[in-house]
């Protein structure tokens, strides 16, 4: 023992972590006692000194004795309740000359003393509760393990009386098969003759021969043991391979005799191992019964079950998706089903396939259904399902500015009108005057509200332009010049208006010039049913001049109220809608598109779908020029963030990610790429139009051509009117068209095909040049589309062939035939009319019918070479190539004249 430790303290004190104790008037010690292993325990003991008694304390029984300080000491029991109840009272104070007097506690130390026992209360009421769920606990636990051990036993019997069952079957096969073997042995037994000898046996009169040693024969054989195992052994197999002995023969002369093998050490219990098969012999003949094992009871249960015809498993009923069109392998695991079943199941139906091939739905639906799955049917298409057209709330829908487009005939003012609204010149900047790009444009109007213009050109390529104007406007304006009247074009914009079903306002422009006639802009409306209300009809109308900007501001309200009529609304909070108006590459800022908003609103950052073209919206410029952050509805702006250049007229939606945007123009370029070659084989002339232009003579002729432009409309609007030219012996053909510089891409095309290139607006790089200059491709550049058209049209006529009229001379009656040698025959003839030519056309007339068309090779007038001969006069005539004329053949004389054609 060691480290021992005596307090001096004996007085009554509190400590935080233990209860409150009354201590002993007595020493106490603690001994700290040490263990193998390095353990260690702290025990306390006490000393007890002997107290000497004085007079008046007689009655006092002796301190007892010191305990001796060797082990622990055993635990005191508890005092009793009245015991303890008298420790906590204070003693009453005896003086005495031997004694220890106690003094009276104090009100801190009794409040002390009370917080320890209720703390020491609270403490035993959690260790009462923690033991009690414990005790809980434990019971749970033991009825489960008791549950279980249960459920054992019960699988214990269940199994032993099983093995039971097997044992009594194998015990009643074992004796099954001894009967058999019994009877076996007892019918050649009964069938052997009296005197014949058992095989192995002694011959009478002759000793039986020695066993050899080790080997011992067993005096009677076991029951129901074969005969060739009882017998046992026979000496003759060991002798195979070097001359087998007869029996009973001694060893031959010269050879020693053959060791007895060593015996073999008996089999301990432990050590014994199956090895062969397990018969009835081997089992019978053992001195311990032989079992099966655990593996073999295993295996016995699992052919067992084999050769039982297993239950069918129940199938799971799928939904299939299937597409338009699928491979083997896919549909395969789609179903869940083997890839090989599906091959078969085609070709019980006469299909030969591999699991690579492509089958149509029809036929994946078939095996589906086939197979026990239901199918769902979806196509390509339904990438763009929900794109569009989702309805909105009343209740989310805002007022939103109105559309406005301007459409009317070319030079009717219809830029100059916008530029006087919105104090700008955009006609400066077009060529020649002529307005040959689509613009949108916001302004605020007189009332405070805004309005989107639309400018639209008048020319006549750009019908698609107007269409395009006229589907997304809310109003449709109609500039027509008072000095000029309803023209074409006007006509054109208002059947497009019409069809749009949008509202018309008339807007008579140059009504400042002195031969201006609105009376007559009125009456010439009521000719397409355009009733103004001068005339009592409801089309508003308006005189204005956009030189001098008279009745400006009351066509910018008429618009408004018509605008408040209509009560146009959209819901700005949800993804944005919207139509591409124009659509351009920028060298600088890549594909722009000219957005028109049409539901919710358009932020940077948003991934947008054009057609067969996506990205994410980088910037958006107002038509003023700033950048701004969002567009709302009926607001235009330019969008930079396109992969490509989408096509004008495209609707654009914005989606939710990455991937559904190229799962759309994935989709919209495969349709795109089918477009291209249906149109491709349908300009592919047929063998019957092959056969029907050898016929005539000649084939159709095609001026192939490749068309770049500035903006997607100007482009379309090229194509379009370069397809209308041409009639049934040449056309134009545009093998490609693009927005954007030409390209030395394109100058490889335009080589390869024969091509020439146009330029409107665009200008080709420094390589596209240098190639074309190379290739001797030829570049025209415009900024006019009339001067583009009538080109075309001029190059396009000197490919059709010229027309042929025929201008009659003269005729003549043969008279004679001459036989000339070295020139042939000869026709003396009288020029009847006219007159006839050396080296004109004729024709050789025989009763009314013409038998042969060439030249005239030579005119004699007697023996002289003669220019020509008039009528009256005789001379002589020889044709190139023909001889057989006669006389009173008719000779008509005629010239050729070639015409040139034009479209």
């Amino acid at each position: 023992m060691s480290d021992t430790k005596n307090p001096s303290d004996k007085t009554l004190g509190v400590t935080p972590s233990k209860t409150l104790t009354l201590k002993r008037p007595v020493e106490q010690g603690v001994v700290r006692q040490s263990f193998s292993h390095g353990r260690s325990k702290a025990v306390v003991v006490e000393k007890v000194k002997r107290r000497v008694i004085g007079p008046g304390e007689k009655d006092h029984a002796p301190a007892a004795p010191a305990a001796p300080a060797t082990s622990a000491p055993s635990p005191r029991p508890a005092p009793s309740a009245p015991a303890a109840t008298q420790s906590r009272r204070p003693a009453p104070q005896r003086p005495s000359s031997g004694g220890m007097v106690l003094r009276t506690l104090t009100d801190e130390e009794r409040d002390a003393r009370l917080h320890a026992l209720t703390e020491a209360k609270k403490r035993e009421e959690e260790d009462r509760r923690r033991a009690e769920e414990e005790a809980r606990r434990r019971a749970e636990r033991e009825a489960r393990e008791k549950a279980e051990r249960e459920a054992a036993e019960a699988r214990q019997r269940e199994e032993e009386e099983r093995r039971r069952q097997e044992e009594e079957r194998k015990r009643r096969a074992e004796e099954e098969a001894k009967r058999r073997l019994g009877a076996e042995e007892a019918r050649p037994a009964a069938s052997r003759p009296a005197g014949e000898a058992r095989p192995g046996a002694a011959a009478p009169g002759r000793p039986a021969a020695p066993a050899r040693a080790g080997e011992g024969v067993p005096p009677r054989r076991a029951a129901g043991a074969p005969p060739a195992l009882a017998r046992g052994p026979l000496p003759e197999a060991d002798e195979m391979g070097r001359g087998a002995r007869r029996p009973g023969a001694g060893p031959r002369s010269g050879m020693a005799a053959r060791p007895a093998p060593a015996p073999k050490a008996p089999k301990t219990p432990g050590d014994e191992r199956r090895r062969g098969r397990l018969t009835v012999a081997s089992a019978t003949l053992g001195e311990e019964e032989r079992t099966h094992s655990a593996a073999a009871f295993r295996r016995r249960l699992q052919r067992m079950k084999g050769s039982v015809s297993a239950e069918p498993k129940e199938k799971l009923s799928r939904e299939v998706i299937i597409p338009e069109t699928i491979t083997i392998q896919e549909l395969a695991n789609r179903m869940a089903e083997r890839g090989v079943d599906v091959i078969r199941l085609l070709m019980r139906q006469g299909e030969m396939h591999k699991i690579t091939d492509v089958i149509d739905a029809d036929t994946a639906q078939l095996i589906a259904e086939e197979m026990g799955h239901t199918v769902k049917r979806v196509a390509e298409s339904d990438v763009e399902e929900g794109l569009f057209d989702a309805p909105d709330a009343e209740e989310t829908l805002q007022p939103r500015p109105p559309v406005v487009t301007i459409m009317g005939h070319v030079d009717h003012g219809k830029t100059s009108l916008l530029d006087a609204i919105r104090h700008a010149n955009v006609v400066a900047g077009e060529a020649g005057g002529i307005t040959q790009h689509i613009g949108a444009y916001q302004v605020t109007s007189p009332l405070g509200g805004k309005i989107t213009f639309i400018d639209t050109p008048g020319h006549a390529a750009f019908t698609a332009m107007r269409a395009r104007g006229a589907k997304v406007t809310d109003i449709v304006v109609l500039v027509v010049a008072a000095d000029d009247g309803v023209m074409p074009q006007t006509v054109e914009a208002i059947n497009h208006a019409k069809a749009a079903g949008v509202p018309l306002i008339v807007a008579i422009n140059k009504i400042d010039k002195p031969d201006a006639n609105p009376q007559r802009v009125r009456t010439e409306l009521l000719q397409h049913e355009v009733v103004v209300e001068s005339m009592g009809g409801e089309t508003l109308e308006f005189e204005v001049s956009a030189k001098v900007g008279t009745n400006l501001d009351k066509l910018l309200e008429g618009l408004q109220l018509q605008a408040e009529v209509l009560e146009l609304k959209a819901n700005p909070d949800r993804s944005a809608e919207g139509t591409v108006i124009e659509a351009k590459l920028d060298r600088g800022r890549g594909p722009v598109a000219t957005v028109l908003v049409q539901r919710g609103t358009l932020r940077v950052g948003d991934i947008v779908v054009a057609g067969a073209e996506w990205g994410r919206v980088r910037a958006l410029i107002a038509d003023t020029g700033d950048q701004i952050r969002e567009a709302a509805p009926s607001m235009p702006a330019e969008v930079l963030g396109f992969n490509g250049t989408p096509e004008a007229g495209d609707r654009v939606a914005v989606v939710e990610s990455e991937a559904r945007a190229r799962e759309i123009t994935g989709y919209r370029q495969r349709q795109r790429r089918e477009r291209m070659a249906a149109r491709g084989s349908g300009q592919a002339r047929s063998l019957a139009d092959m056969m029907r232009d050898l016929k005539e003579g000649a084939g159709r002729k095609e001026f192939t051509l490749v068309v770049k432009g500035d903006v997607q409309g100007s482009v379309e609007a090229i194509v379009g009117a370069l397809e209308k030219v041409g009639n049934e012996e040449v056309a134009a053909r545009v093998i490609h068209s693009g927005v954007g510089g030409i390209t030395e891409s394109d100058i490889t095309l335009a080589e390869a095909s024969g091509a020439a290139v146009i330029g409107f607006n665009v200008r080709a790089n420094k390589e596209a040049r240098e190639a074309a200059e190379r290739a001797g491709v030829e570049i025209r550049y415009y900024n006019i589309i009339y001067d583009l058209v009538d080109d075309v049209k001029q190059a396009m006529s000197g490919m059709l062939a010229p027309t042929l009229r025929e201008h009659t001379l003269g005729s003549a009656e043969i008279l004679e035939i001459f036989s000339v040698s070295k020139v042939g025959k000869v026709a003396g003839c009288r020029v009847t009319e006219g007159v006839v030519q050396r080296g004109a056309h004729v024709r050789l007339i025989r009763d009314n019918v013409v038998i042969h068309e060439g030249k005239l090779s030579q005119l004699k007038r007697f023996k002289d070479d003669a220019k020509e001969v008039v009528a009256g006069q005789e001379c002589g005539m020889s044709f190139e190539s023909y001889q057989d004329m006669r006389a009173g053949d008719v000779i008509e004389c005629y010239r050729v004249e070639e015409i040139k054609r034009t479209l």
